[in-house]
């Protein structure tokens, strides 16, 4: 395994950029590594065996069956239902917490993102870049700046109501074809897509294009696209005439990526804790999110595994610190559209 980089270490989860004002310091509460693990591995098998499902246990019935029939279409309510699981597991690939060993980690996440056609490199980096220079400039895709250059109002508009309904998740299954491209012309794409808006902008522009600039993570960008393509057109393959149906569920597996991907942050000021939100959800929708709705105790404390986070909330919620919104009313209130701006100053 390659070493890790200046660059790389810079981007660790527990480097970040000075807090925002407001931001209160709390000890966390230490790891629950035993919980997770257990956790994790039964969350590993269920993800993919839903997986398997999708990709070849659904066209064998479809094909047993003559064709679609609303009762195997209704069976793609839990393969929509996994992604939460799914892309929760990558998450904690991401921060190093899916196993114990380091190359088991990486091993299984990267499997996992074959699995769903996400580039986990450039995933993993925007993720920890994410996690570092949150709601900079280049992280808000949900407000509006007359100051940034970003273009004419409708134009974003048009941007940000396609980046929800799942334009997000396309993007993602394309971006590894720069590692296709000659390094200047994919340098030159990622330059201008990220921009150098804002305090940190010439920063972050430059950490964006030195990651599409580099060759291993090519390498590695190409070898997995590689392997998803595979194995989405075998898929493809063994639906046959049903086609629509995989298509579908890669759709709506994506239309839950590009709806949750900024929902904790929709709307957020710089100058709250975490520059993220908490939101309420039963427990068992809480499992299922793997705790994706307490996002702002996973910004405040990015060490933790997802098992830890309830307890932090709880403490907060006891000492009447925070008030939780429903997660479904926030998910819901990003259609309200793009929001004014606002001075990082």
């Amino acid at each position: 395994m390659e070493s890790l980089s200046a660059e790389s270490e810079a981007l660790s989860p527990t480097a970040t950029h000075a807090e925002p004002a407001g931001r209160t310091k709390r000890a966390p509460r230490p790891p629950q590594p035993a919980t997770a693990a257990r956790a994790n591995a039964g969350l590993i098998a269920f993800a993919f065996t839903v997986l398997c499902y999708q990709l070849v246990g659904l066209p064998l019935l479809l094909h047993a069956a003559g064709g679609p029939t609303l009762v195997l279409l209704a069976t793609l309510a839990p393969v929509v239902l996994a992604t939460p699981i799914h892309w929760g597991l990558i998450h904690e690939g991401i921060h190093g917490q899916l196993a114990r060993d380091r190359r088991v980690n990486e091993w299984l996440a990267r499997a996992l993102s074959i699995g769903l056609a996400m580039p986990f490199d450039a995933v993993r980096f925007g993720h920890l870049m994410h996690h570092r220079f949150t709601r900079e400039a280049f992280d808000r895709p949900d407000v509006h700046d007359m100051h940034d250059a970003s273009g004419p109002r409708w134009r974003r508009r048009i941007s940000y109501y396609a980046r929800l309904m799942g334009g997000l998740y396309l993007a993602e299954l394309l971006l590894p074809l720069l590692a296709f491209m000659p390094v200047r012309l994919a340098r030159d794409i990622i330059e201008r897509g990220v921009g150098a808006h804002g305090r940190e902008g010439v920063q972050v522009q430059r950490l964006f294009a030195n990651h599409a600039a580099d060759p291993v993570r090519r390498s590695r960008a190409r070898r997995d696209w590689l392997a998803s393509l595979a194995l989405y057109a075998a898929s493809f393959v063994l639906y046959g005439k049903a086609w629509p149906v995989l298509l579908a569920a890669m759709y709506l597996r994506g239309l839950w990526l590009s709806v949750a991907d900024n929902l904790p942050h929709y709307g957020v000021a710089l100058d709250e804790p975490g520059r993220s939100r908490d939101f309420r959800v039963p427990r068992a929708l809480g499992v299922l999110l793997m705790n994706h709705h307490l996002h702002r105790q996973h910004h405040l404390h990015p060490t933790l595994p997802w098992t830890a986070l309830p307890a932090l909330a709880h403490a907060e919620e006891a000492a009447g610190m925070t008030a939780r919104a429903g997660y479904l009313a926030a998910a819901l209130r990003q259609f309200k559209g793009l929001q004014p701006g606002f001075d990082p100053g």
